[in-house]
């Protein structure tokens, strides 16, 4: 699991053709460095058998705790047979 030491001392790398790269903290839920050295978490998961992602902002302005209350957020919604991206769009509707 990360910590908020770990994230912040993220740096980026220089993959092939300037490609992110993810630390995992655990439950779906991942921080994308960017080669800007932007950072980004993102969670996957699978609702009706199709891999998805969801984004849940920036690091540092969404902070670690704050992601990990979003993944279990969403993974509540995925248990009660809910698709948490489609959730999300019709809230801000």
């Amino acid at each position: 699991m990360l910590t908020d030491t770990a994230c912040r001392n993220l740096k980026p790398k220089a993959t092939p053709y300037n490609t992110p790269y993810k630390k995992g903290d655990g439950g779906g839920l991942r921080l994308f460095v960017q080669p800007n050295g932007s950072k980004l978490w993102r969670l996957a998961y699978r609702f009706g058998g199709k891999q998805k992602e969801l984004a849940f902002g920036a690091y540092p302005a969404t902070t670690l705790t704050a992601a990990r209350d979003k993944r279990d957020d969403a993974k509540r919604l995925l248990a009660e047979g809910t698709d948490p991206g489609v959730a999300r769009q019709e809230a801000t509707r």
